[in-house]
């Protein structure tokens, strides 16, 4: 779900006035609240930027003299292709998450500076300069395996907080959204379009929709996480849920692969990458052996299915463009999900060896 960078890439889009903000409802109603918060004062210009809120959310800075923040709002309909609707109470959950993480993280997510649960926007700090989206680098061919463990134990830190927490299950007790945004538009659309694969994908948007194991991030991706100095930062938790840790690993895991297959014939370093990923966040998990190696079969399991949600779901991933590159996401997918049960590790090594085989080096 893609939010759009809240960091220095702001500072290219074009500020309009506030007699813009008052020509629109919502954002006239935006000012006059950050003025009664105290966020900006009554007698000074503000100026306010939309910023690329991606498909889910409209995102905004807002800057008045010596003061940044940006401000997100989520969308009942979502900007796709295809007709995708979901709640947009979502946005309250994303608020918690900000705040229940940061209660012991202190600077892994964005502060909320305003924000409540009916309102259906908040404001979060504006990062600045300095900070580069883990997605751009990863675009880029520069495949840093430091930055994947450290990325991925911080989401093992996550996980090892509220695993069996009975009161944070309670308020991320959203299903129905993960639903709307996840099993449905990720798996079972995906499903719809492989018959082959439906009885497969079903089974595993019904088993994920069981399981309350931990918090999960729900959009765990590179786009979703800004590196600076002495700092890694967590965007755009809305489909945060309390379910199945293996999603976070898969969907993150997923988009290591995808960048990969982007970068074939060219190898930047897909194996060692992975395989830090998988250490990081298992080394900071807080896991017995036989749970961290379900966890893992399972993530396993799971990661096929995002890999071909991403070609032919309601969210493609836009940087994979070549057909031929997409079809052969299909065909693997049709290979090896009927009959793989084995571990993150051995999937690695197969997907790295069909990127050989089927885009060999020059």
């Amino acid at each position: 779900m893609k939010t759009g960078p809240i960091s220095n890439a702001a500072d290219k889009a074009p500020l309009v006035g506030a007699g813009d903000a008052q020509a629109s409802p919502y954002l006239g109603t935006l000012v006059a609240r950050l003025r009664r918060e105290g966020l900006l004062r009554e007698d000074e210009p503000v100026e306010i930027a939309e910023l690329p809120g991606g498909i889910s959310s409209e995102l905004h800075l807002v800057r008045q003299r010596g003061r940044s923040l940006v401000v997100k709002r989520a969308l009942e309909k979502l900007r796709a292709l295809d007709d995708w609707h979901s709640d947009p109470a979502r946005n309250r959950y994303e608020q918690r998450y900000l705040r229940y993480v940061a209660g012991f993280l202190p600077g892994a997510v964005p502060r909320v500076l305003f924000g409540g649960e009916d309102d259906g926007y908040f404001g979060m700090e504006y990062l600045g300069d300095g900070f580069a989206s883990w997605k751009t680098t990863l675009l880029a061919g520069e495949f840093a395996p430091a930055t994947a463990n450290a990325v991925m134990a911080l989401l093992g830190r996550i996980h090892a907080e509220s695993r069996g927490r009975r009161e944070i299950a309670r308020e991320f007790d959203t299903t129905a959204i993960f639903r709307q945004l996840r099993t449905d538009p990720y798996l079972r659309t995906t499903g719809g379009r492989h018959p082959a694969l439906r009885a497969l994908l079903e089974a595993e948007a019904l088993r994920l929709e069981g399981v309350r194991e931990c918090l999960v991030h729900g959009d765990f991706s590179p786009k979703n996480i800004l590196v600076g100095p002495g700092r890694t930062v967590v965007l755009d938790c809305e489909v945060a849920w309390y379910g199945d840790p293996s999603f976070d690993i898969a969907f993150l895991l997923n988009h290591i692969c995808l960048k990969a297959l982007l970068h074939a014939p060219a190898d930047p370093g897909f194996a060692p990458l992975f395989a830090s990923a998988v250490a990081g966040y298992f080394g900071a998990a807080g896991m017995s052996a036989a749970a961290a190696a379900d966890l893992d079969r399972r993530s396993a399991r799971l990661l096929p299915m995002l890999m071909l949600a991403r070609v032919d779901g309601k969210s493609p991933a836009e940087y994979l463009c070549d057909e031929r590159k997409k079809q052969l996401v299909r065909e693997w997918a049709a290979e090896i999900l009927p009959r793989f049960n084995g571990t993150l590790a051995e999937l690695s090594a197969l997907w790295g060896a069909r990127l050989k085989r089927s885009f060999p080096p020059a």
